[in-house]
This record gives structure tokens, sequence and C-alpha cells, in this order.
């Protein structure tokens, strides 16, 4: 399931509990462009996992929470805690293999 976030309040709701993949992205960023189908399709594909985009211009205190200065960015919380953290454009396979899946 992909999740679009538009306010910090409805950010710290849904990474509070469980595991969350956090892509955090801007509509000018190339890259983040190229990742977004990538995010689409595995959100559609894992629905037992739960995805979320977060525009850094639309909701810039979320990415000031988890120190993110570059994108397009993905981390993986659990709880609310980051486990794991990719700065930049990864191709399917090797954000596949990122995400363990």
């Amino acid at each position: 399931m992909l999740i679009e976030i538009h306010s910090q309040e409805q950010f710290d709701e849904e990474i509070k509990a469980g595991k969350a993949i956090v892509d955090f992205n801007a509509v000018w960023c190339g890259p983040c462009q190229m990742l977004k189908p990538i995010v689409e399709k595995l959100a559609e594909e894992h629905p037992e996992l739960k995805f979320l985009s977060v525009d850094t211009d639309e909701v810039p205190s979320a990415a000031e929470q988890f120190g993110v200065y570059s994108i397009p960015n993905v981390v993986v919380l659990e709880n609310g805690k980051e486990v794991a953290r990719n700065v930049g454009y990864l191709p399917e396979p090797g954000f596949k293999k990122f995400l363990g899946l």
C-alpha cells in the first residue's frame, strides 16, 4: 500500500507502529521521478508492507526529523526508529535487494 503524506501529523501517525518504508522525494527531482514507479509497483505487489511517499517540499519537517538532505532518500522504519537507509536512485533489482524482497 502506498500512502501519500500531506502533513507532519499524518506522518507521525503512520510511522508510530509497525514497519514503514518511507520514500522522501520531490516533484522537481529527476531521480525521484525515476524511483517513483518502482516504489508504486512494489507497494502494489506487497500490500503487507506500508510504503509512504513524502514530498520534502510539502512536509519539510518530516525530512528534517530524519536528517534527509539529499533525495531520493528511502528510510526503513520499525516503530518509528530507523533500521535502514538508501540515498539516491536504485534500479528495481537493487531496490528490491535493499528492502529484502
